[in-house]
């Protein structure tokens, strides 16, 4: 009698490795609320947060306190330890607060991460200059904030991120990144467009 070989077993289908917590930047002029809005944001996904404030050091925290507005070679070193955060953070997640004013400073932050999301809030200089002049426990003069608006590049289209205004609600502001953030199954950022390449960063306003 012939004896039939064993059928081999069917392997198991393999088990989806879980989304990486994201990583994003909150950024906007100082005033903006980045500090709040970064804070809830993290809170909210379950990540750490940091404000990029506290990776100053003391000589450009000198010259802000002073009214001296920073150059890039103040904001060098500044930069490179924000990155180096956020690295150090690719699987766990993060939230930053950071100004992210000229797209040469995002690209530094991007360097070492790859994909990474900016939240900009975004509002009159009336309305932060209102801000910072009520504030008694920042670093930030109300006079510069004319020289952020200044400085200050909006994202651009190969740029990944969301603006919104800054004036809406905390809660409002927060739940709009937080869907953004995680509205592709944990990947940040909107789906490309037809024609676009599969990973193509692209930024969305609301209002």
């Amino acid at each position: 009698m012939k004896t039939l070989a064993p059928l081999a077993a069917t392997p198991a289908p393999a088990t989806p490795a879980p989304p990486r917590p994201p990583r994003a930047v909150v950024m906007g002029v100082s005033g903006s609320g980045k500090t709040t809005v970064g804070q809830a944001l993290a809170d909210r996904l379950g990540v750490e947060y940091a404000d990029a404030d506290s990776f100053h050091p003391a000589a450009n925290i000198a010259k802000m306190s002073a009214g001296v507005p920073l150059d890039d070679e103040d904001r060098a070193p500044w930069l490179a330890a924000i990155a180096t955060f956020l690295a150090e953070h690719a699987e766990t997640g993060a939230v930053v607060s950071c100004s992210a004013l000229k797209r040469r400073y995002r690209d530094v932050l991007r360097a070492g991460v790859g994909r990474l999301p900016f939240l900009h809030l975004d509002g009159s200089p009336e309305v932060v200059v209102e801000r910072v002049a009520q504030r008694s426990d920042h670093f930030m003069p109300a006079s510069l904030v004319t020289s952020q608006f200044a400085d200050l590049e909006p994202l651009e289209a190969d740029e990944e991120g969301l603006v919104t205004d800054m004036s809406a609600p905390v809660g409002e502001v927060v739940d709009r990144f937080a869907a953004y953030l995680t509205g592709q199954a944990g990947t940040p950022g909107p789906s490309p467009t037809p024609g676009d390449p599969p990973d193509a960063p692209s930024s969305t306003r609301t209002s």
